[in-house]
């Protein structure tokens, strides 16, 4: 098959896909080069060429970026201690600029003149997307459908295709928008726009089960770092795509990592959602644990601002900014010290703190314990009391002057 112009498809084989796929050959004069990057799905990737190729793309390209996806993008996230609106573990959102920037790659080398996702026009991926798009390779064309056709809902895809006589890769039924990475699952739509309701999580859940359903015996983990890294599960050395799967096993067993949230998206509005992220809240909450141990006040204060931005540039598809890029430095310059054992409980959706230790642990209990010891005198509380308080003292004694 020889054209002159193609066109890189965005494709997970799911109902969005496989609509545009067919709505591209129909209305452009393009070779449909077919992308998955395989950042954990997981069995959703199990006979995609098939069904790339069958509906009419030329080729199927599936990059597996999972190691690149932990080291660079989620490790880094991870480090920085960044959640979006106290709840959101970013899934989706730190998986997009790996995602475009090996669609940019393919782009390039095949010779395409554009990008083409399924990304809806009322959601936060288009705005991730095209940024990252737009930064890595501007002169690439970006197309997507759902700003451009007249479909207005799934019941319209699915319409679309068995008006065609097409396959319908889902059921009315089943038509939860879902995101999966090797770091979390998302759930949207269906009952879950209707925010009054508690979702059925025997229904959705998909990586673990609900609290309730959690064993009656806690488990115990022990993770150790190196510079703010995970590097072991319970003494094993494992690479970070191991440690993650594992991680996500035994959190998921233990009713760890469900987010039920009202999240503000870019584009302006609120949605609803269902995430879970078991082993990736698992990994914060033991990093933070450290970081306890081993930062400075100071430090730990100002991290915790940079956090919150941190969050919001992945968030809102600003991965790749000088910004982003700066904070990053920030926060690595943080993790040097970092390094160390944390052993956590998991019980019934909880995780609580069971040890840790470090190297680099600056509690010093012969300071901290309410037995004095030689480092610090109880006397040189007051000098310090006294210039501390001193702003204080002084605008009480004006406030009186002034009765």
């Amino acid at each position: 098959m020889s054209m002159s112009k193609k066109v890189v498809l965005a494709y997970s084989g799911g109902l969005d896909t496989t609509v545009i796929l067919h709505w591209l050959k129909e209305n452009y004069d393009y070779e449909v080069i077919a992308v998955c990057v395989d950042v954990g799905q997981g069995k959703e990737l199990d006979g995609m060429e098939e069904k790339a190729l069958k509906n009419g793309a030329s080729k199927l390209y599936i990059e597996d970026a999972k190691e690149e996806f932990m080291k660079d993008y989620v490790f880094p996230m991870l480090k920085a201690g960044a959640v979006y609106e106290s709840k959101y573990y970013l899934g989706t959102s730190i998986a997009r600029p790996l995602i475009a920037k090996k669609f940019v790659e393919i782009a390039l080398k095949e010779g395409a003149e554009a990008i083409c996702h399924g990304c809806t026009g009322k959601g936060n991926d288009q705005v991730r997307f095209e940024l990252a798009i737009k930064a890595l390779a501007p002169q690439l064309k970006i197309i997507a459908p759902w700003r451009i056709w007249d479909i207005k809902s799934r019941e319209d895809e699915i319409e679309y295709l068995e008006k065609r006589g097409l396959e319908v890769p889902m059921t009315r039924e089943e038509s939860y928008s879902r995101d999966r990475n090797m770091w979390h699952l998302s759930h949207e739509g269906l009952d879950l726009e209707d925010p009054s309701k508690e979702p059925n999580y025997i229904k959705l859940l998909k990586l673990g089960v609900s609290p309730e359903q959690a064993p009656d015996e806690p488990t115990y983990i022990e993770l150790e770092f190196e510079k703010g890294i995970p590097v072991k599960l319970n003494g094993e050395t494992l690479s970070p795509v191991d440690l993650m799967f594992k991680l996500n096993e035994i959190g998921g067993k233990n009713g760890i990592g469900l987010s039920d949230i009202l999240e503000n998206r870019v584009v302006g509005m609120k949605s609803r959602g269902v995430y879970e992220t078991p082993g990736g809240v698992i990994l914060y909450a033991a990093h933070e644990e450290l970081e306890h141990m081993c930062l400075d006040h100071q430090t730990y204060a100002y991290k915790q601002q940079v956090a919150l931005k941190y969050a919001e540039l992945i968030y809102s598809g600003e991965w790749f900014t000088p910004l982003r890029e700066a904070l990053a430095a920030f926060v690595d310059a943080t993790q040097e010290t970092v390094t160390g054992k944390v052993r956590l409980k998991l019980y019934k959706g909880n995780i609580i703190p069971a040890g840790t230790t470090s190297p680099y642990s600056l509690y010093n209990e012969s300071i901290a314990s309410f037995t004095t010891g030689d480092l610090y005198s109880h006397k040189d509380a007051e000098g310090f009391i006294n210039l501390y308080g001193l702003p204080s003292k002084v605008r009480a004694m004006m406030k009186q002057r002034n009765q």
